[in-house]
């Protein structure tokens, strides 16, 4: 299936790009979401009349991003998890922790953009977390996974 993308997506194109995706990913995601259209000559013609409007308010996201990754490099949060005396969590600390964590500190952030390459964390320590603002835009958040008090069991 042939689309045109109306963004920048990572490892897919940038902006106008013509590409060809699978079937469900075009049908189920990418239209859906208004990241692309289908290349038609009517939506060709169309996406050309608008390619300033789009070029636009890719730019002021771009610049929204930036803001935000200054905002951001300096945050350092502390999560508090139940853990056995070895270090081990009992659960795990996931996007969702990290990204409400992240949130309570004045910078919005969802878990869609939170990157944990490694799964979830399962031990106490100190962990860089990557944070994706943009197709071409990440900040690593420091986040320390530390014991509940008096919660250690043997």
């Amino acid at each position: 299936m042939e689309v045109i993308l109306l963004e920048k997506l990572h490892r897919l194109g940038d902006l106008g790009d013509k590409v060809n995706v699978k079937p469900g990913y075009g049908r189920n995601y990418l239209i859906p979401q208004k990241k692309a259209v289908p290349a038609t000559a009517d939506n060709i013609a169309e996406f050309e009349e608008k390619r300033a409007e789009f070029e636009k308010v890719q730019s002021e996201g771009i610049a929204l991003a930036e803001a935000r990754k200054e905002a951001l490099s300096a945050v350092e949060i502390t999560i508090t998890a139940n853990a056995g005396t070895e270090g081990k969590l009992f659960g795990s600390v996931g996007g969702a922790e990290i990204a409400g964590a992240v949130s309570e500190t004045g910078n919005e952030v969802s878990k869609s953009e939170i990157r944990l390459p490694d799964g979830p964390i399962r031990e106490i320590g100190e962990y860089d977390v990557a944070i994706y603002l943009n197709a071409d835009l990440s900040v690593n958040v420091k986040v320390h996974i530390v014991a509940a008090e008096g919660e250690q069991n043997t």
